[in-house]
């Protein structure tokens, strides 16, 4: 795996171009994205009075939040050689539908058994959306601006937790018995209708490739295409089990573990932490923002500098130590405001390492091993979507704290720096040689 240091010389042309490029595609991938992401926390905004209503344990809970992650991981390589065979249009538009149907559904989870089943299902049908969208940006942006892109769409992630925790504790308040059903459920019900609408408007939307691109001029399409050819890493055929046994990928997808798994162990449980300290639920909608929107500001400046420098994996490092040191000190915060300081810097470490990271791992592969690679890179992290999430319920299931939860979930920051690290050093002895 080779990373490409140099500046290149951009011409007005070119960045006029990938400015149109970018108002075109970024807006509605953000939408989308926010969404998508919306759908598979906003369990979290449920939680409280989901669990008391059906006699969850924390454990069940922590089972319930990550198994959608062993659907999504499981699906992920066949669905993004999918897109790849069928085309973004078609296939994200598929993808919307489905999650936004079973995420419906999540309303009427009467026991154990169908909170797990559902669970799992909206994993499955989501599988492939977010890497899906990650190759399908390499089809438009060449590497070397690819984090700036990257980190516009993946400005999402904070994002739908900015707006959606205090609309989700809002919707649960405001909708309470309406028509006899319990607040948690309406959340459930209001938050299918966007991904719907989505899908069926991303199919009339996006543009598969540069070449079928009827809102860019022919001149526009050529020189595009020149850029993107520029890049292209010459290779041979490579079958879709061959990629899936991808070595750099494999150690790509374990360090993304790392960061995914401090991710969705604090996006899973952070309200009923806010909530412990004696917190209102509308009050701590509030609360659980601040965190993920100091990250998005973090994550945008860090990814500015990441295309600035053009370096990737120490910035993907440094950012991994940040995420590190704010969950251990939000760990050893005895008040609420101390422990929000902290946990913003774990936020902020935590959102900043993705736009370098994905930068990196989609500038990695051949375009052959690309669709696969990416998509094996994902669904190995996103393993960590059901440790994380269970391994906090655990703790809590024995008798332990949160404190103790933030100690267990800081390891995936060190995992992620440790093995970017050896990524770097074994690049560097492989130039050396």
């Amino acid at each position: 795996m080779t990373e490409s240091l140099p500046h290149p010389h951009k011409s007005s042309e070119t960045e006029k171009l990938l400015r149109k490029i970018e108002w075109r595609l970024i807006p509605f991938l953000v939408i989308c994205y926010c969404a998508s992401y919306l759908d598979r926390v906003n369990l979290s905004f449920a939680a409280r009075d989901m669990t008391h209503d059906l006699g969850f344990s924390p454990e069940v809970y922590g089972w319930g939040a990550g198994i959608f992650f062993l659907g999504y991981a499981l699906l992920e390589p066949p669905s993004n050689y999918m897109l790849h065979l069928l085309g973004a249009r078609v296939w994200i538009a598929r993808i919307m539908l489905s999650w936004g149907l079973v995420s419906g559904v999540m309303a009427f989870t009467w026991s154990e058994t169908s909170f797990f089943v559902l669970r799992f299902l909206l994993g499955a049908a989501e599988a492939g959306f977010m890497p899906g969208i990650i190759l399908y940006l390499t089809y438009w942006i060449p590497a070397q601006q690819r984090a700036r892109l990257l980190a516009a769409f993946l400005f999402a992630v904070p994002l739908a937790t900015v707006i959606g925790a205090p609309v989700s504790s809002a919707i649960i308040e405001m909708t309470e018995g309406l028509m006899g059903f319990r607040g948690w459920q309406w959340l459930f019900i209001c938050e299918a209708a966007p991904p719907i609408l989505l899908g069926i408007a991303a199919f009339f939307f996006l543009t598969d490739r540069p070449h079928q691109a009827h809102w860019l001029e022919h001149c526009e399409i050529t020189q595009l295409q020149r850029l993107l050819s520029a890049e292209q890493q010459e290779g041979h055929q490579v079958s879709f089990f061959n990629a899936l046994i991808n070595w750099p990928a494999i150690t790509l997808g374990f360090a993304y573990f790392g960061i995914v798994l401090a991710l969705y162990g604090l996006t899973m449980w952070l309200p009923q932490m806010i909530e412990s300290y004696g917190v209102s639920q509308r009050y701590a909608g509030f609360l659980t923002a601040t965190p993920f929107a100091v990250g998005a500001a973090a994550m945008f400046v860090w990814s500015r500098h990441s295309d600035w420098r053009q370096e990737r994996h120490w910035h993907t490092i440094f950012a991994s130590i940040l995420a590190l040191a704010g969950l251990l000190g939000a760990a050893f915060s005895t008040t609420l405001p101390l422990s929000l300081l902290f946990l913003c810097m774990a936020a902020s470490g935590i959102f900043s390492v993705l736009p370098p990271f994905w930068a990196h791992s989609s500038a990695a592969f051949s375009s052959n091993m690309a669709p696969v690679a990416i998509a094996l890179v994902n669904a190995i992290g996103n393993l960590a979507g059901f440790a994380g999430p269970y391994l906090v319920g655990f703790i809590k299931q024995a008798g332990g704290s949160y404190a103790t939860a933030l100690i267990a979930l800081a390891f995936g920051p060190f995992l992620c720096a440790l093995l970017m690290l050896l990524i770097k050093s074994r690049q560097a002895t492989a130039v050396e040689s």
